[in-house]
């Protein structure tokens, strides 16, 4: 069934173990029935589902001058992610992670991951970009994990019918901290006018916020991130 359960929730959170990270998709992947990750289909995929993860979430309808700007982030209206956010819009209420474990599949050695500032070399005015930084992760482990396990179900399948299920995992205790559910369910088979089904397919539970975060913003209900730093 889909939606979310939230069984406890921990708060100031410093960072988490991905257990997974969604591999990259493209054409070929959007328009295969059987595809694993059909459900999420729109999230970031490598780096850019781990950046979903560090970075500050803000208010949807920036800049200045649409609809949305200035109104507050609710349950009801999550944001968009930002790797830093705008300073007309601080102060951040909802930080991401200061950082992100993986295990690389290569090598099976624990790497951390996080968002560091770099000077721009083409800028003479001293912009600076965000990027990614990763190094060796020292002990320990973080406590709070999270994964995901994609369905492919024949029959469900052959309705254009996908599922997948995300859990919040503390691996001291091993208990599911939280679960979501999604199902999505697209219209038809490829086509020249929709060339892409799975990135058109309706999702139950919908995003609350900006479409490609509803990993993040149902991880962070059950796992609060720590203030800004």
């Amino acid at each position: 069934m889909a939606g979310e359960k939230i069984y406890r929730t921990v708060p100031d959170v410093e960072g988490v173990l991905l257990l997974k990270v969604r591999p990259k998709a493209g054409d070929r992947e959007w328009a295969d029935r059987m595809w694993p990750g059909a459900a999420f289909a729109v999230e970031p995929t490598g780096d850019g589902f781990l950046n979903t993860f560090l970075g500050a979430e803000v208010p949807l309808g920036h800049p200045p001058g649409s609809p949305y700007f200035g109104k507050p982030i609710s349950e009801e209206m999550r944001g968009s992610i930002t790797p830093k956010a705008p300073k007309d819009l601080r102060p951040i209420d909802r930080p991401g992670y200061r950082y992100v474990d993986v295990i690389d599949e290569k090598d099976s050695k624990r790497y951390r991951y996080v968002l560091v500032e770099r000077p721009r070399p083409t800028s003479k005015i001293g912009w600076v970009d965000i990027v990614l930084e990763k190094s060796s992760a020292p002990d320990p482990t973080p406590r709070y994990a999270v994964t995901y396990e994609d369905h492919v179900v024949p029959e469900e399948r052959a309705l254009w019918l996908a599922s997948s299920t995300v859990k919040v995992i503390d691996r001291e205790t091993n208990e599911v901290l939280g679960e979501m559910t999604r199902y999505a369910w697209s219209a038809g088979a490829p086509s020249s006018a929709n060339p892409s089904p799975w990135l058109s397919a309706y999702a139950c539970p919908k995003s609350k916020g900006l479409s490609g975060y509803a990993t993040r913003m149902f991880v962070d209900q059950v796992l609060i991130p720590k203030g800004d730093q």
